[in-house]
């Protein structure tokens, strides 16, 4: 390991960060597939599964808005540890549901379950991507892209391994036994945090609540693109593809997770080679506001060819297996342009406040689509949830145009093996 990449990154404070994130990543990947595959086996209707996700974006709405503030005044190590255990309660709250409960009240015990891990996942993933930008060196913003993408992808790729983990465990052991093997597997991990700096994110001064609500120009613009994009991804991907699957196309527990696992593994390895990718056959600089213009009007064709191919009965395995492998390879770099530019734009001393800001958007837009995923796959089908999705990324391009490049000082030109 070369003197030049401990210069520009606390790896001992990385590997910690990235360890706790990958194992929590594991375990909500997993259990978004065993709540949306158990729930869809004993007959509840798309929105009605839609419904049980609510509250795990709506709190991570709330989440990222106020633990951004949290963290600021706490240190990041708190908010990691809160997010951790979060997860295992909540975990183990699923377990004991019962199926002898009248619908009405097993949907609001599990709303409310995931409610926690909303907040478990947003405190976790605010936490860590603020600590990516303290444990990087202020001058390097290339190692820095790449980093971040390395982070990202991977937590992405770990997530479809939980996909698979998740189906997995539902086919081999049931829904019960499977919730207390991932919350043992969480525990075993949790105390990775204690190996962080104390107070680290934390700022000297006390910030107003107000000040929560003012953002610079650039992050507000981003938030906002965020706020669409994943609205976009969201609004087919969370349930309209599943059940697309499971139902119409007929496809086993396995067959519905694996191919998911594979597409955000692959999905995670593309946005984590993006920076290499870019430098490569891009202008060899970090990205500006044209890249993530251009990766968001590239994305704007996929799913509107996907609706398309579907209406002209063009065989929807080919359409769907093809047009998601597309989707997640111009996506992928789109996240990872955004997860970069988001920290580009963000002093030492603001990084929790307004990662936790953006990240507000983020879920946001996950809201906003998974509750539109149920409730127009459920009217319109998957086609309908395409056209929505084509309409939601057409809408995050737009408002990009207003975006300025990153400061000159925070912009410096990539060298062969920069942060290699």
């Amino acid at each position: 390991m070369s003197s030049t990449i401990a210069d520009k990154i606390n790896l001992k404070n990385y590997a910690v960060v990235t360890l706790a994130y990958w194992g929590f990543t594991i375990t909500d990947g997993a259990l978004r597939m065993l709540v949306l595959l158990y729930f869809n086996n004993i007959g509840y209707t798309p929105l009605q599964i839609a419904s049980l996700f609510l509250f795990y974006e709506i709190f991570g709405v709330i989440t990222n808005f106020l633990g951004g503030w949290i963290g600021s005044q706490f240190g990041l190590k708190l908010t990691l540890y809160i997010g951790i255990g979060l997860q295992i309660f909540s975990l183990l709250m699923l377990s004991w549901l019962n199926e002898s409960w009248v619908q009405w009240f097993a949907v609001s015990y599990v709303m409310v379950a995931q409610a926690f891990s909303g907040i478990a996942k947003d405190l976790t993933k605010m936490s860590t991507k603020s600590a990516i930008r303290l444990v990087v060196a202020q001058d390097a913003q290339s190692a820095l892209f790449k980093w971040v993408a390395v982070l990202t992808g991977s937590k992405n790729a770990l997530k479809g391994v939980g996909f698979f983990v998740g189906s997995a465990l539902l086919g081999l052991f049931g829904f019960t036994n499977s919730l207390w093997i991932m919350a043992a597997g969480l525990f075993l991990i949790m105390f990775t945090g204690v190996m962080l700096p104390k107070g680290m994110g934390k700022i000297k001064k006390k910030v107003k609540f107000s000040q929560l609500f003012s953002k610079s120009q650039e992050i507000n613009i981003l938030s906002a693109a965020r706020f669409f994009l994943f609205g976009s991804r969201d609004v087919w991907f969370v349930v309209g593809l599943p059940v697309f699957l499971r139902g119409p196309l007929g496809w086993s527990f396995y067959q519905v997770g694996g191919f998911l696992a594979l597409w955000v593994i692959g999905y995670g390895i593309i946005q984590s080679l993006a920076p290499t990718l870019i430098r490569r056959f891009g202008s060899g600089r970090p990205p500006q506001s044209n890249t993530i213009r251009f990766w968001t009007f590239a994305l704007t064709v996929v799913p509107a060819a996907i609706a398309l191919a579907l209406q002209l009965s063009v065989p929807a395995n080919a359409a769907i297996i093809g047009g998601l492998l597309l989707f997640g390879v111009v996506f992928a770099f789109n996240s990872a342009v955004h997860s970069y530019l988001v920290l580009a734009f963000t002093d030492d001393d603001k990084v929790a406040l307004n990662v936790g800001f953006y990240y507000m958007a983020n879920s946001g837009g996950r809201l906003a689509g998974t509750v539109l995923s149920g409730l127009v796959y459920q009217f319109f089908g998957l086609v309908g949830c395409l056209w929505t999705s084509t309409v939601l990324v057409l809408a995050a391009g737009l408002v990009t145009l207003k975006l300025p490049n990153p400061q000159p000082s925070k912009n410096i030109a990539w060298k062969a093996g920069d942060g290699d």
